[in-house]
């Protein structure tokens, strides 16, 4: 139990530092930021890696969301899902205040800004409203826990499915970053809003109740879809 949650931590690290980093230190740098598409790339690739690194011993979850999503599918023990939850944002806060020690030693630090948090309204990156950024939340958490299921699956390739859940979080970036700089994970949304300037804070919940209802949803859509071959 200790191996497992030690796991979820060291991997929900990881996604943090590596996304959440990418997108506060190197997307908007002057004729050489790796943008939008250079972070949603990040993202995936921090999925990808821990989930080959440490998936084996915890099952490479790093997401409140997708326990959630394999407890409703029978993938995942009941008991385990908030310790799970526990040390996911535990390892996502942990990640956040490294960013900010990295980040307040720039030259000319007055403050992190909005520090790769998610938001709606002023605090979506192109203004979309709290209804938009639901609806995504929702969708994109349902169809990334369809991904997971079925790349998990007995029927699927052995070996590849890190490299489709990394690739399926890379497509979920592309779409929502415009609308709430994508969630999809609500520790991940946790962890960057505990230091972030402005409504990161107040709006956290979205970015916990869109992903739950999105895991759960993509779980039963599954098990729908798959039938017999669902496990």
């Amino acid at each position: 139990m200790t191996n497992k949650l030690l796991a979820e931590v060291f991997g929900t690290f990881w996604l943090v530092l590596g996304g959440c980093g990418s997108a506060v230190l190197a997307a908007g740098v002057a004729d050489v930021g790796i943008g939008w598409a250079g972070v949603s790339l990040a993202f995936g690739l921090t999925v990808l890696t821990m989930a080959y690194a440490v998936g084996q011993i915890s099952g490479g979850h790093f997401n409140p969301a997708v326990s959630l999503g394999l407890m409703v599918a029978g993938r995942f023990d009941g008991k385990l899902l908030l310790p799970y939850w526990a040390a996911q944002v535990i390892g996502a806060v942990l990640a956040a205040l490294v960013l900010y020690i990295i980040v307040s030693g720039g030259a000319g630090f007055s403050g992190v800004g909005g520090f790769a948090s998610n938001g709606y309204g002023e605090a979506s990156p192109q203004g979309y409203s709290m209804m938009s950024g639901l609806v995504t939340e929702v969708v994109l958490t349902a169809f990334f826990l369809i991904i997971i299921l079925g790349a998990t699956s007995k029927g699927a390739p052995a070996g590849f499915a890190p490299i489709a859940i990394g690739l399926g979080l890379t497509l979920i970036h592309l779409v929502s970053i415009p609308v709430t700089n994508t969630s999809v994970n609500p520790a991940r949304s946790t962890g960057v809003a505990l230091f972030a300037d402005g409504p990161a804070l107040a709006q956290l919940w979205l970015f916990w109740v869109a992903p739950l209802i999105g895991g759960a949803l993509g779980a039963i859509l599954w098990k729908v879809i798959a039938g017999d071959d669902a496990d």
